[in-house]
Order: C-alpha cells, then sequence, then structure tokens
C-alpha cells in the first residue's frame, strides 16, 4: 500500500507558485453583505476557484485602500475592514473588485453584455444547484445574511439555484454555500470545454 506523504506548507506555497490557471468567465456580485469576515472569506474562495471579478455592492465592506487597483470609497473604517484581510489571506490583493452602491446598474449591465444572471437564493422557482447547468459567462448573485437577495433582482435574473438542507436549519453561512455552488459552476466549465482546466494536482507523483 503507498504511503500517503503531507506536503508541507513551504511545499504548498511553492507549488501554488508555479500554477498558472485561467480565470473563469463567472463574475460574482455581493449583494449588502453585512460580515466583514464573509467578505474576507469570499474574497479567498473566489482566489481558489478562479473568479475573474468580484463586485462588493451597496453596505457589502471592501478591503483596505491600496490593496487593489480599485480606489473607490469603503462604507467602513480602516480598523472594521481588516477584518476581510483576516479571512481573506492576501486574496483581496488578487481577485479583482469593485465596489457599487447601485447594485441594479451592475446587474443590468452584466445582463447587457451576455451574462446569465444567477442568484442564490431560495425561490419558489429554484432549483437545486446540482440540477443547474450554467450558460457561461455567468453572473452570481449571493445576498445578504438575513434578508436574501434584493426584491428588484429577481426580475433580472435567469435562473435561482439553492441547497438542500436535510435539518432543521433553512440555509448554510453564506460563505459555505457561495463555496458549493461555485464549485459546482467551476466543475461543470471543467466537463463541457474542449480542453479541462489544469489541476494542481497534475504531476503529481
Amino acid at each position: 500500500m503507498r504511503t500517503m506523504d503531507k506536503l508541507t506548507h513551504q511545499q504548498l506555497i511553492e507549488r501554488q507558485k508555479n500554477q498558472s490557471f485561467p480565470k473563469l468567465p463567472l463574475t460574482v456580485v455581493l449583494n449588502n453583505i453585512r460580515s466583514l469576515y464573509n467578505v474576507g472569506s469570499i474574497f479567498r474562495t473566489s482566489d481558489g476557484i478562479g473568479v475573474e471579478k468580484l463586485w462588493l455592492c451597496g453596505i457589502t465592506g471592501t478591503p483596505q485602500k491600496g490593496t487593489s487597483n480599485n480606489s473607490c470609497l469603503s462604507p467602513f473604517g480602516g480598523e472594521e475592514r481588516s477584518r476581510i484581510e483576516k479571512t481573506a489571506l492576501g486574496a483581496e490583493k488578487i481577485v479583482p473588485w469593485e465596489h457599487s452602491w447601485d447594485i441594479l446598474s451592475v446587474v443590468r449591465n452584466l445582463k447587457q453584455s451576455g451574462y446569465q444572471i444567477v442568484l442564490l437564493e431560495q425561490t419558489k422557482q429554484s432549483i437545486s444547484y446540482q440540477e443547474f447547468e450554467p450558460k457561461f459567462p455567468v453572473c452570481l448573485v449571493v445576498g445578504n445574511e438575513i434578508d436574501g437577495i434584493s426584491d428588484e433582482l429577481l426580475s433580472l435574473s435567469d435562473a435561482a439555484i439553492e441547497i438542500e438542507m436535510a435539518g432543521t436549519k433553512n440555509s448554510l453561512n453564506v460563505t459555505v454555500a457561495f463555496g458549493v455552488v461555485a464549485y459546482h459552476i467551476r466543475n461543470c466549465l471543467n466537463q463541457t470545454a474542449t480542453r479541462k482546466l489544469p489541476s494542481p494536482f497534475m504531476g503529481e507523483g
């Protein structure tokens, strides 16, 4: 039986330095995400998946000024915004992002540019994320931790997807739900692309 060899932290860093992955035709719009820790976590997951851009809309906090080529004003002060960096762990310096108070304009523009507008939301028309077949490019809209996605966005959507819950709680933490759905979208692209997305595990002995 082959012995498993765990990679050291330094080996993991070196492996990622040598990787070059194409960005997904996937833009993510955050609709009034109130927790800065959640924003940071979504940055980190977006980096891992290969999201092309994050739109931080409404009250959604932004990273510290200077960590991106974006220079917009944040709704939060520097001390509070440092919470994003705690969970993003540097991903906020890598993933392209932009802030807008007008989420309707952002989503309308993406729709007019040919993006499929997909809501991560529980509606009467929602389907399981596992049944969802994305039509790229995709704009995934993620809503507020309590109120979900703003009602005015419903009419702009092409699809709504949700994650089945087997217990008594009706939803997952927004960052967990985002990770589940975003990796599903990545896997769908991987399966339909003429050339599969490279894997960080290719070439491992």
